[in-house]
């Protein structure tokens, strides 16, 4: 047989490695057509917990197949899950692919640091929970909240707690002009209004300690406690979770809430002041006229910002650009966290 000319092999010809099987090797991978959906809610060195069609009631453990290599997996993911989706104990399941995220809530260690840290994926909101009084309110995080939210694609809302302390009016003035939604609470008073913005959807809560994020989560579901360690216990004997971590509402409607206790600061390393400006619609198209490197800050860093035209013609008011140059300042770390 020429060199070359295979159409002469049989399969007597085809070789094989000795002790690997009598099959020749081949670069396809299995389609997986028989993968069920799930939702990750949880993790747990190198274990993912996943609730099949995020069904709080068919939670599987799970593993990332092999051929996924190290491909990112987050609580919040809609994946494909294969082999024992049983749920019973001392069973592992294998994530096969991660579904298109619908959005991204990321963060940096500090302004400086390169590496992207992924909180949760595909929440259609962040619950920005904020103390009135004891602590004070930290306007300098919620803006790296905010900048964070809108570089995703997921909806801001403030939470202001402990408002039989402090009244909300000023807080909620310096974001009027963002028009960011906002639930008051006071612990001896049931939070009107935060349940029906939750039913349905998957929120994630963050904010600092002593701000009554805990009393809030335990607010919304009553057995947190046991939720939390039916998530992260994996079969390893841990049961409380230092990572972020999916609860379901006991709503109608039903929903998620995801606790992030980890997070106390943004880095917003990953994001541009362009990321910022393109979420604010009537900012964008002007922006493209700016000159190169423009910060969008206006005199004196960006004399020739052309944002300022679009307050001046009058297609947005002064106040929604003092907001967003204020979120700009906070992505360039000059305000204080």
């Amino acid at each position: 047989m020429a060199r070359g000319d295979w159409s002469k092999l049989d399969e007597s010809d085809v070789r094989v490695r000795p002790g690997k099987g009598t099959r020749p090797r081949s670069k396809r991978r299995p389609e997986h057509a028989d993968a069920v959906t799930a939702m990750v809610v949880g993790k747990d060195r190198g274990r993912w917990t996943c609730a099949i069609d995020a069904d709080p009631d068919q939670l599987v453990t799970a593993m990332r197949a092999r051929e996924m290599g190290r491909v990112s997996v987050v609580v919040g993911d809609m994946v494909g899950v294969v082999g024992d989706v049983s749920g019973k104990p001392d069973t592992l399941a294998r994530i096969i692919r991660v579904d298109e995220r619908s959005s991204v809530l990321r963060r940096t260690a500090d302004d400086t640091d390169p590496y992207e840290r992924v909180v949760v994926a595909n929440a259609a909101q962040l619950l920005i929970v904020t103390s009135l009084a004891d602590p004070p309110p930290r306007t300098g995080f919620i803006d790296r909240c905010l900048v964070a939210c809108y570089a995703g694609g997921v909806e801001p809302v403030l939470c202001l707690t402990k408002a039989d302390l402090a009244s909300p009016d000023e807080l909620l003035a310096g974001y009027a002009g963002l028009d960011v939604p906002a639930i008051v609470t006071r612990h001896d008073e049931k939070p009107e209004g935060l349940a029906e913005r939750l039913e349905g959807r998957v929120t994630a809560l963050v904010g600092h300690s002593g701000v009554g994020k805990s009393t809030l989560v335990n607010r919304l579901v009553p057995d947190a406690s046991l939720a939390t360690g039916d998530v992260s216990a994996v079969g390893k004997g841990r049961h409380t979770s230092v990572a972020a971590v999916a609860l379901p509402l006991p709503l109608a409607g039903g929903g998620w809430v995801v606790d992030t206790p980890g997070i106390r600061s943004f880095g917003l390393a990953h994001v541009t002041s362009d990321d910022i400006v393109k979420a604010f619609e009537e900012f964008a198209e002007a922006a493209e006229e700016c000159p190169t490197n423009c910060g969008h800050l206006g005199p004196p860093e960006d004399p020739d910002c052309a944002l300022d035209d679009v307050v001046k013609e009058g297609r947005a008011g002064a106040d929604r650009l003092a907001s967003l140059r204020r979120l700009l300042t906070s992505r360039a770390g000059t305000l204080e966290t």
